[in-house]
């Protein structure tokens, strides 16, 4: 258990990494906020936290409520852990701009309008520390994904830029980003297939579509990590570290792909 118990709020915290991270802080003895998008997930979770006998406090935080939000105000954090997201996919030749906006709702704006709410008290404590989970796709742009990707490469360099402010202020606060690759969560399967609600009909790709999901299944079984537990352990890692690094990233051979191919200008 770490020396110090934090106070620990995590978004998103319904499946996958969110709740994986979730479990691993608990687990290491820190008091974990552990928030979901609608109520239906936070009764699962609370009875997965009895069934694991893990304490932690679950209720619904839609990041895109005001009224959720302002759950967190009255909260003493020590970290804010910003995983709640939604992927989207589709050529930009034609998705429809309602699909793109609500992403950028999601990922961006209310991820953001949480952090400001939040920092508050952090700045006035003068400690504090906000990770966001941002991903491989926000430094590389991914075709057919780049409603997700356009998100998370703002989302990105948003943490990028609050980490430099917040040094200038010198206030104590921490930022980090996270940034993971493919893992077998279920995540990626729903974001692929979200473009297929549309295009199976009328699209510039409607008859590539077949290809393309099989390629894609082929891509998910060649390069999805079975387990989170590579990416668990550097939210973990960073959510603690008294100075944590700008970036982290895991699958690690997946992250080393990524920086080549930005060095040769792919």
């Amino acid at each position: 258990m770490n020396a110090v118990p934090k106070s620990i709020l995590i978004t998103g915290a319904a499946s996958g990494i969110g709740r994986d991270t979730a479990f691993a802080l608990a687990a290491l003895g820190h008091r974990v906020y552990a928030t979901t998008a609608n109520d239906a997930q936070a009764d699962a979770l609370r009875a997965e936290c009895l069934e694991r006998r893990l304490p932690m406090t679950v209720f619904r935080l839609d990041i895109t409520d005001a009224d959720d939000r302002a759950l967190a105000a009255p909260l003493v954090l020590d970290v804010l852990i910003n995983n709640a997201g939604v992927g989207e996919s589709g050529s930009l030749a034609e998705v429809p701009m309602e699909r793109i906006r609500r992403t950028f709702e999601v990922n961006v704006f209310s991820t953001l309008e949480l952090t400001q709410l939040v920092l508050r008290g952090m700045i006035e404590r003068r400690l504090g520390a906000v990770l966001f989970v941002s991903s491989i796709a926000g430094r590389l742009p991914v075709p057919f994904l780049m409603p997700y990707s356009m998100s998370k490469f703002a989302l990105s360099a948003a943490g990028a830029g609050l980490r430099a402010e917040m040094d200038q202020l010198g206030a104590g606060i921490q930022i980090a980003l996270i940034e993971p690759g493919a893992f077998h969560t279920g995540f990626n399967q729903a974001m692929t297939a979200s473009k297929y609600q549309w295009m199976a009909h009328g699209s510039y790709f409607s008859g590539q579509v077949a290809r393309m999901q099989a390629a894609e299944a082929r891509q998910f079984r060649l390069l999805e990590a079975t387990n989170t537990g590579s990416i668990v352990q550097l939210i973990v890692k960073a959510a603690l570290a008294p100075r944590p690094r700008l970036r982290y990233t895991a699958p690690w051979l997946q992250g080393l792909a990524v920086r080549l191919a930005r060095v040769f200008g792919v």
